[in-house]
């Protein structure tokens, strides 16, 4: 999920104020855990298990692809990508990724 995903998903809403948090931090593990939070409509516990189904989409117009896409490329990167609902109102999307060996200031880590 993006910002813009974030925005989306509260477009509609008239009776409360919208928000979007952007947040990342380390966790215990030695991920880097990183999360976009809204107020918007959330997710409806019946599908959540299939938001990251290829071809699954809740927009109109939409084509589904997305989330299976990037929970491919962030598991292939030893990582984990998940959603949850929020209370009272709206979604949150996290990503986790392991942190790259240290390397001196100016050059690119190498991949593992």
């Amino acid at each position: 999920m993006t910002a813009l995903d974030a925005i989306d998903a509260m477009a509609s809403l008239t009776d409360r104020p919208r928000h979007v948090a952007i947040r990342s931090a380390p966790d215990a593990s030695g991920r880097v855990i990183n999360s976009v939070q809204d107020t918007g409509t959330g997710i409806d516990p019946e599908i959540v298990d299939e938001l990251f189904s290829a071809f699954f989409t809740t927009k109109p117009g939409g084509m589904g692809t997305a989330l299976s896409i990037s929970r491919s490329i962030i598991e292939a990167h030893g990582g984990r990508l998940w959603a949850t609902p929020n209370e009272p109102h709206g979604a949150s999307f996290h990503f986790a990724l392991p942190v790259a060996p240290s390397a001196p200031p100016g050059t690119i880590a190498p991949s593992e």
